[in-house]
């Protein structure tokens, strides 16, 4: 499965767009799951034209195959978004979680409860797709940091990123 979030960030605001998880049929190749999801993804960037996309760096895995897997799903979704043109960054996943939750090694469900939190959403976001928005989050109050320096410019109001973080399709 592929999480997604889109944010938007306006000055100091960081407002909630979408978010969603991309599943690719459960039986199907490896071929044909990575289609599915580089499908996906062109849509949601299509759907929300982002001017960033945030991908969560690899993490070590205890599991070589689910490694493996993980990696090619991320090549996908890193293809996709640079064939559209958009900038990609790549964060560490204890970067994305220390910028939502304050620790590095925050579970799951704790930056579930922060995203909530954060974005005023309704209900906590499935986990796939709560990663994303806390990807998405940690670019858009990097960006904001940025804008700080010296030589900054008044941020406009944008698409701040969108954010796709991947796991093992089950």
């Amino acid at each position: 499965m592929t999480g997604y979030g889109v944010v938007e960030r306006s000055g100091a605001d960081v407002r909630h767009v979408a978010h969603g998880t991309l599943r690719p049929a459960r039986g199907a190749t490896l071929a044909a799951r990575l289609a599915a999801i580089h499908e996906g993804v062109c849509r949601v960037i299509a759907a929300h034209r982002p001017d960033t996309v945030v991908v969560e760096q690899v993490f070590v895995a205890s599991n070589a195959r689910a490694a493996l897997v993980l990696g090619h799903a991320r090549g996908v979704a890193l293809a996709a978004a640079s064939a559209a043109g958009l900038a990609v960054e790549e964060l560490s996943p204890q970067d994305v979680k220390r910028a939502v939750a304050g620790t590095g090694a925050a579970e799951k469900g704790q930056v579930q409860r922060m995203v909530q939190r954060l974005l005023a959403l309704d209900s906590a976001p499935a986990r796939d797709a709560a990663d994303a928005l806390a990807a998405a989050l940690c670019r858009a109050h990097r960006g904001r940091l940025a804008a700080r320096g010296p030589r900054a410019r008044r941020p406009r109001a944008r698409r701040a990123a969108g954010g796709f973080v991947l796991r093992r399709a089950p």
